[in-house]
């Protein structure tokens, strides 16, 4: 039997315990950060990874599902304005549009997306989401709401909180050993808890109400074509990411994931999984290349372990104490790791025009990324119809459109 078969086994469990471990900073970190309950998040990051799992279950890739950071703005936007249960059917589009790719890449082959969306598009995309959150970080480090409009934490307090945190995510992602060095965000968190109940400014009253066992808070979606229209377009960038994330778990096995069961399979599942996830008011999943890692120090390469982890977080999403835990974490702890966090994410967009070896003297490739970040950083808005185009949406769509009209440079 191969290292890579799929053999579930009691003895696993343990192991599967322990990569939840790795992905749960970052799993909870964002329903925290759009006012969604984390309790669902774990819950949804359990199903996901199930039907991941069953769509691909000829060749199943050891990878995780979980909490999308992509969607951190929309999701943010779409409560204030629509509700959890109007971004929700926004997110559950988001969803089908991975399956329509799946099914777009079935026909034509994965040569059609790379020529759909290439880097000169989803490489700004990806910068604009972090560059657009990061004003939202600065304010919650300095402990105010993510708007900046109100104090929560005195400045001075909030900056040694944030600080810390920040230090600490830093320290371990830079010199951290084996399984450690995974687990950077988790770190932080809980250092800057620890010293935020040093000030003083936790209140545990949520959790000593809390029963130990409830059931999350499910939000089933109501259908808003606003928010479907201003989500949609933001799956392009974590649709990309999927594929490295295939490409990377493939490197680490040596079997080659993107072959069998191949991207119209694993698309489908992330596809899926992301709309199931959201039909309870869940965020999107996407692939956790945190997870990736720890398969690689670890060398698990047992698929099954994760249906191990996709079953602890489950049942720990009916742990009604540790959502109500999650929610006295104080804003400047958050602020602090977001403040690397979103600096990440423009990084990585920034890497994506890079590696592609993209030329930004041509003056076509100029005018692409720039309207691009414009648009999306700007806040530019279209309406055609009554139906309002804007933000990160509208940054995607016009750096598709320019891609395909703009003549390619020629070469000499």
């Amino acid at each position: 039997m191969k290292e890579t078969t799929y053999n579930f086994r009691l003895k696993d469990s343990i192991l599967g315990l322990q990569f939840l471990f790795v992905a749960f900073g970052a799993l909870v970190l964002v329903p925290i950060l759009t006012g969604l309950d984390p309790n669902v998040a774990l819950f949804t990051a359990g199903i996901g990874t199930l039907i991941f799992q069953l769509v691909n279950r000829k060749n199943v890739p050891p990878i995780f599902l979980a909490s999308s950071f992509a969607f951190i703005a929309p999701i943010s936007y779409g409560v204030k304005e629509w509700g959890i249960a109007g971004t929700m059917s926004g997110l559950v589009a988001a969803g089908l549009f991975y399956v329509v790719l799946s099914f777009l890449v079935r026909l034509k082959g994965s040569g059609f997306l790379h020529k759909l969306l290439p880097a000169i598009v989803v490489g700004p995309v990806i910068m604009s989401i972090g560059l657009i959150l990061s004003p939202v970080a600065v304010f919650m480090a300095m402990g105010k709401t993510g708007d900046g409009s109100f104090q929560l934490v005195p400045t001075e307090t909030a900056m040694i909180i944030s600080m810390s945190a920040l230090f600490v995510t830093l320290f371990i992602s830079l010199l951290g050993k084996g399984v450690f060095k995974l687990i950077p965000i988790l770190g932080g968190i809980i250092t800057g808890y620890i010293i935020a109940l040093f000030y003083g400014v936790v209140d545990f009253t949520a959790v000593e109400n809390a029963s130990w066992f409830a059931i999350p808070s499910f939000t089933a979606p109501e259908f808003n074509w606003q928010a479907i229209i201003f989500i949609l377009p933001i799956a392009i960038a974590p649709a990309i990411e999927h594929i490295g994330d295939m490409l990377a778990i493939s490197n680490v096995t040596k079997e080659d994931y993107l072959e069998k069961p191949g991207l119209k399979n694993t698309l489908l599942g992330d596809g899926l999984a992301t709309s199931a996830a959201s039909l309870f008011g869940g965020p999107p999943n996407t692939t956790y290349s945190e997870v990736t890692g720890a398969v690689t120090i670890t060398k698990a390469f047992n698929p099954a372990i994760m249906t191990w982890a996709a079953i602890a977080a489950i049942v720990l999403a009916f742990v009604g104490k540790l959502g109500a835990l999650l929610s006295t974490i104080p804003v400047p702890v958050m602020g602090g790791i977001m403040l690397l966090l979103f600096g990440i994410i423009a990084s990585i967009g920034l890497g994506t025009l890079i590696k592609d070896k993209t030329d930004l003297s041509c003056p076509r490739n100029m005018i692409i990324v720039s309207m691009i970040l414009v648009f999306a950083i700007g806040g530019m808005t279209f309406n055609f119809g009554g139906v309002a185009f804007s933000g990160i949406g509208l940054g995607a769509i016009t750096g598709i459109i320019l891609n395909l009209v703009l003549p390619q440079a020629k070469t000499e």
